[in-house]
């Protein structure tokens, strides 16, 4: 807070956006928010952790999809970096578990 007042301008939506932030909050942000917790309290929490590694992929290539990005070398190696993550943090899942 103190940094945002100190080099920050403060803007705040006009009339018209509140309802649309509002609808975010409502729709898909409030939907993922219950979707985590529900996985986290009743899923697997190393699948879950796993295909987290899926959201900055999936936004990047609607980026690039609808002309809001362009596809570079630099992206790519990227999303390569985080498949490797993704394979990495989910080595686990496909080794069989020990009997109890």
């Amino acid at each position: 807070a103190v940094c945002h007042l100190g080099f920050e301008s403060t803007v705040w939506p006009a009339a018209w956006q509140w309802p649309i932030v509002i609808a975010l909050g409502l729709g898909p942000l409030g939907a993922a928010f219950f979707v985590w917790d529900y996985g986290c309290k009743r899923g697997d929490i190393r699948v879950l952790a796993a295909l987290a590694y899926l959201t900055p992929l999936i936004s990047t290539a609607l980026l690039i999809s609808f002309g809001f990005a362009a596809a570079t070398a630099t992206l790519a190696a990227a999303c390569v970096l985080i498949a490797g993550g993704a394979a990495l943090a989910s080595r686990d899942l496909f080794r069989p578990r020990a009997k109890e």
